[in-house]
């Protein structure tokens, strides 16, 4: 290819709307280009790379045993009624009617479908185990698009869908995807750690994400490790052997006091003098249009996505201050479950399990009470965020903590979608049963985007070769000098009858422009023909390296042939 034929604009600023440095670099160099809030092109250069990905996953999917196959985009709402789904998935799933009025959702995702597709097919357990995947563009309505191609409302993604007669089997498989979902990512140049993982609107009793770690604020996730054993997790899905002891503020007869101006837990401790470990925090929240007040330890932060779960809803938010005071009759910062226990939900957070004498609001504005104790102990449960230190559940070494991009999951799904959608085949005494069901994701858009996020400089991006959209680029210095041109153009279409993918700047352009741009767009190798060809040499460069090399055209061809 040619860089003037080639449909590609560089910018030399940033986009304005950009967070990540990936979106802020696929704008730049000419990769995609905003369409609407989460809904990209993919230019020529992008295309490649995705498809490049792509490639990589089918080869291992087929490799791992994996038939391909392409199922709708579109997809009626009978059977995501008939999963349980059309009511319970949320606001992200994107609902249209045809033009007969039949009610109908652009795919986030294909367990209804799949599973449609096994009943009456995969009718014998002669016939299983399988896995039917697929590679496909999704759509999920995000309440917040951001960071690009990493949270989009549209994107590209592999799905699998395995089909078994036991728990044995399926976790047979589940290994078989854990090991072929490693062989992806080191191909695409990706590390990545598997962490156990909430399953969230998918469902399942086990599940995890392929995170890679990165030292950029990007990543959705904290992912908490154990640098002693094997130890993972998502921040949403993490535990921690927390060393509960006994907590007492000193005040040993409950009475209310007035606080003026302590809204905080911060303000709270040091009004009364005390830990923040010796207040119990409340937290109001709204889960499914529904209150529900978590108490947690003064120095514990909640994790929304495990209160969610223990609630079974779909969506949480934080209680505005209006709907706290219509619920409460208080405000903010003077919250408590006293005389609220049976109006609405209340939640305690294991950390509270040992509490004595703690300092509780009094659900009056300006008002907490002092020594309070439980009248009856509650049931406790996890839903607190770990915190970094905090010891590991399996070895009790302390936890560290990273940021994550999630660029995988596996799901092990079990009966979930059969069961409920009556999906059955026959097992060897003739007997009617419902698949055992796994499923398995990529985000290959995704995956483009956290390659970016992982590789990068202050010049732009940096690609693992596996997956560049092109190998090399040929820089004339000057496109005027016949000698150069003469030069660049005969190694380019040696690089082309070999195979090689490679660009040929051929612009009339200064050198710096060229240069710029080539970093930029993040060739993996260049070759620059300048005043040094007159001595019979190029200049031979990866895309990582300060120093050139100086080399005859017949030993530069020779680095890629």
């Amino acid at each position: 290819m040619k860089m003037s034929k080639l449909f590609v604009k560089t910018k030399r600023e940033f986009p304005s709307d950009a967070e990540a440095i990936s979106h802020k670099l696929l704008v730049r160099a000419g990769y995609i280009k905003k369409l609407s809030s989460g809904i990209y092109s993919y230019l020529p250069l992008a295309w490649r790379v995705i498809q490049k990905v792509e490639q990589i996953v089918r080869e291992e999917m087929n490799k791992a045993g994996a038939q391909e196959l392409l199922m709708p985009f579109v997809q009626p709402a009978e059977i995501w009624q008939k999963s349980g789904r059309w009511a319970k998935y949320g606001k992200e799933l994107m609902r249209t009617k045809d033009r007969s009025g039949n009610e109908m959702c652009l795919a986030p995702t294909h367990e209804e479908v799949i599973t449609s597709i096994a009943d009456g097919l995969l009718d014998s357990y002669k016939q299983l185990p399988i896995n039917l995947y697929q590679i496909q563009t999704k759509f999920r309505d995000e309440i917040r698009p951001r960071f690009g191609l990493l949270r989009g409302r549209e994107f590209v993604m592999k799905d699998a869908y395995s089909f078994h007669t036991s728990q044995e089997s399926l976790e047979e498989e589940y290994e078989n995807m854990a090991r072929a979902y490693t062989a992806i990512f080191n191909r695409c140049g990706l590390e990545t750690k598997a962490v156990q993982s909430d399953s969230g609107a998918i469902g399942g009793a086990v599940s995890h994400e392929f995170m890679v770690l990165t030292d950029t604020e990007v990543g959705e996730n904290d992912v908490f490790y154990c640098t002693k054993c094997d130890y993972s997790a998502n921040s949403n899905h993490a535990t921690s052997n927390l060393n509960i002891e006994e907590t007492d503020s000193g005040f040993t007869e409950e009475k209310i006091v007035d606080t003026p101006n302590t809204k905080t837990i911060e303000e709270v401790a040091k009004f009364f003098n005390v830990e923040t470990n010796c207040i119990l925090k409340s937290v109001l929240y709204i889960v499914d249009s529904k209150p529900v007040m978590a108490m947690i330890r003064g120095d514990k932060e909640v994790e929304e996505t495990k209160l969610l779960n223990i609630c079974e809803g779909i969506e949480i938010r934080p209680a505005t201050s209006a709907e706290a005071a219509e619920i409460t009759g208080s405000e903010a910062g003077y919250l408590s479950f006293v005389g609220l226990e049976d109006k609405i939900k209340v939640v305690f957070d294991k950390s509270a399990n040992k509490m004595k004498n703690f300092i509780i609001g009094a659900n009056e504005p300006e008002k907490h009470i002092a020594g309070y104790n439980f009248k009856e102990m509650p049931e406790f449960v996890d839903i607190s965020l770990v915190k970094k230190g905090e010891k590991c559940p399996i070895c009790g070494e302390p936890l560290d903590v990273t940021r994550g991009i999630e660029v995988g999951n596996i799901f092990q799904l079990g009966t979930k979608y059969s069961a409920a959608m009556n999906a059955q085949y026959t097992n060897e005494n003739g007997e009617l049963k419902p698949y055992i069901m796994g499923c398995y994701g990529i985000g290959v858009t995704r995956v483009v985007s956290a390659a970016i996020e992982k590789f990068h400089d202050d010049f732009g991006i940096i690609w693992p070769e596996a997956i560049a959209p092109y190998k090399v680029i040929i820089v004339p210095v000057n496109t005027q000098d016949e000698l150069q041109m003469q030069t660049a153009t005969e190694i380019y279409n040696k690089l082309l009858e070999a195979g090689v993918e490679v660009v040929l700047d051929d612009r009339d352009e200064r050198a710096g422009v060229k240069f710029k741009d080539a970093d930029l767009i993040g060739f993996p190798y260049k070759v620059v023909v300048g005043k040094s060809i007159t001595e019979g040499k190029v200049e031979f460069k990866t895309r990582t390296s300060k120093d050139a090399e100086l080399l005859t055209p017949e030993e530069a061809i020779k680095k890629f042939i």
